[in-house]
């Protein structure tokens, strides 16, 4: 006996480790597109909808888009309303693994040709001149899975007299009690596994071996609905409540469908019946597969057209923190993204890189006012804002960095470490961007506190110059925004704009200098000139972040 329960958990094993592979392989063969699919999808329902399908399907996981879209709605990545479509999207995805198991698992007898398929994957990743190791490793899953397969079904016909087959025909035999017993060992088992569609597999798995009926097979299909919200669950602990609305979303979602299911239990078994080939007890891995799939098409038609109500509904459950002042910046780490999307770790600290270029631009704007006319107002006002705003800035780029360390140990394509890699040399850019406007700020200061007046004309040239310094900023973080490499010609243009920077310094240093030797007053003149190194030397980091996407489209290009 315990060698068959030995025998049935490594089977298990196999197949939820092949799964896992399959998907990592695709998620990292795809880089970041699939993520950047998934964040910038639009308001439309339906286009979110498909997007959530399409994405789940590729990736073999609707946990991982889930947990992606709950960290990207964190992130301030996706709104509300829009995940609300890509969860219900991700519901219907994760029916293909079903269909998989069914049309492969059992008539050809995959598990024949797994291990030559395992072969040409592992062929796949140690031929590096071909770079095709992710495509290897989807592959070498693929295998897997139906070597799992495999083993799993031989493991439930060892089992076949013992106490597992007995308990389950025992709990089979109670009628409508038995439906709910269903679900409950559906929802437990999906919980403890962190997959349906792993569920879905195992589910159809034992039915094809006789162990359960047709109805206690669609009981329990619909439990493993209701237990594949963990991993949103999971997911939103510690987080926005935006990102708690989508966890509940998800949760509201599932349960409604599964009561709904239930209440109409013998009706909607008898309309898959109608629609699918063959008699249940004759073709039930179709019955199970047809069931899982009408079901998750029927919840998403049904609830689809009330998005809007839906948000509504969520915001009234879970109230915004009236006292969520950001004073403090934390960046979670996600350990259920890790281990599900590690890709999507990397993507979702990108729009962390983007806000803290937003804070910089906040800050350098913030110093035009004090610059066209030193006051005791924006010593008061706007000196504050920005010293804060420089303590925040600290912080983000102890966090980010932190977290940006602990991706460097995830399992990423080349195109997310590479990204890594860049994202920590802008951190510290952006961190320095953010001194130096402190320090300009606090060169103000020193002008109001110590009485000094500019020309009129000084101040006429400063302002220009200090324009194209912004103007270097915003070109800056309209790239960092989607991480996006620079072409020729935009490196060209931050170049001619470094150039135009520099030479309008040494203009501005030498009527300056010209003032002191014609007896000008020697106290401004070296604070004008600093002022003007300071704004300087901001553009020097501007270009030193363009010189680093320069690099990226580089590399992609020798890639």
């Amino acid at each position: 006996m315990v060698l068959k329960c030995i025998y049935f958990a490594g089977s298990l094993c196999f197949l939820l480790y092949g799964m896992k592979l399959m998907s990592d392989g695709i998620q990292k063969g795809a880089g970041q597109k699939l993520q950047k699919a998934l964040a910038f999808v639009t308001g439309n329902r339906l286009v979110g909808l498909l997007t959530g399908m399409v994405l789940t399907m590729i990736i073999q996981s609707s946990g991982a888009t889930t947990v992606m879209v709950v960290t990207f709605v964190n992130a301030g990545l996706m709104t509300l309303q829009q995940s609300i479509s890509v969860i219900f999207g991700a519901n219907i995805g994760t029916t293909i693994t079903g269909w998989i198991v069914a049309l492969f698992g059992f008539n050809f007898k995959m598990e024949l040709l797994a291990v030559p398929i395992f072969g040409i994957g592992y062929l796949l990743t140690i031929i590096k001149r071909i770079h095709k190791e992710n495509v290897g490793h989807a592959i070498m899953g693929f295998a897997l899975l139906f070597i799992g397969l495999g083993w799993l079904s031989s493991s439930f016909q060892l089992e076949s007299g013992g106490t597992f087959a007995q308990l389950l025909v025992r709990v089979q035999g109670y009628g409508a009690l038995s439906v709910l017993i269903g679900v409950a060992v559906g929802t437990v088992i999906t919980g403890l596994l962190h997959s349906s569609s792993a569920m879905s597999a195992i589910i159809i798995t034992m039915a094809y071996n006789g162990l359960i009926t047709w109805e206690f097979s669609a009981a329990m299909i619909i439990g493993s609905t209701i237990g594949s919200t963990v991993d949103a669950i999971m997911a939103s602990f510690g987080a926005k409540p935006d990102a708690k609305r989508v966890a509940a979303v998800h949760v509201l979602f599932n349960l409604s469908t599964a009561v709904i299911a239930l209440l109409l239990f013998t009706p909607f078994l008898n309309f898959v019946d109608f629609i699918t080939p063959g008699h249940a007890a004759h073709q039930i891995i179709y019955h199970i597969t047809m069931l899982h799939t009408v079901f998750k098409v029927f919840g998403a038609v049904l609830f689809l057209p009330f998005t809007k109500q839906i948000e509504w509904l969520m915001r009234r459950l879970i109230k915004d923190d009236a006292n969520a002042i950001p004073t403090e910046y934390h960046l979670e780490f996600n350990e259920r993204m890790a281990a599900e999307s590690p890709e999507g770790c990397v993507f979702r600290v990108q729009r962390e890189i983007a806000a803290f270029s937003d804070v910089v631009v906040e800050m350098f704007d913030s110093l035009q006012e004090g610059l066209r006319a030193p006051s005791r107002e924006f010593v008061e006002h706007q000196l504050p804002l920005i010293e804060q705003r420089e303590q925040y800035t600290d912080q983000m780029q102890d966090e980010i960095l932190h977290y940006l360390v602990r991706c460097t140990h995830l399992h990423l394509s080349d195109e997310s470490k590479d990204n890594v890699s860049l994202m920590m040399q802008l951190a510290g850019e952006m961190e320095s961007m953010a001194d130096g406007c402190l320090n300009i700020a606090n060169q103000i200061k020193k002008s109001v506190d110590r009485n000094m007046t500019f020309p009129a004309e000084d101040v006429d040239r400063l302002l220009p110059y200090f324009e194209l310094a912004r103007q270097f900023l915003y070109f800056i973080q309209k790239n960092i925004a989607n991480m996006q490499s620079l072409s020729a010609e935009q490196f060209q243009f931050a170049s001619d704009l470094e150039q135009q920077i520099d030479d309008e310094r040494r203009n501005l240093r030498r009527v300056a200098r010209d003032r002191l030797e014609n007896g000008g007053d020697v106290r401004s003149e070296l604070l004008y000139i600093d002022m003007v190194r300071q704004i300087e030397k901001f553009g020097d980091r501007c270009f030193d972040v363009a010189s680093e996407l320069g690099k990226k489209v580089r590399a992609t290009a020798r890639a």
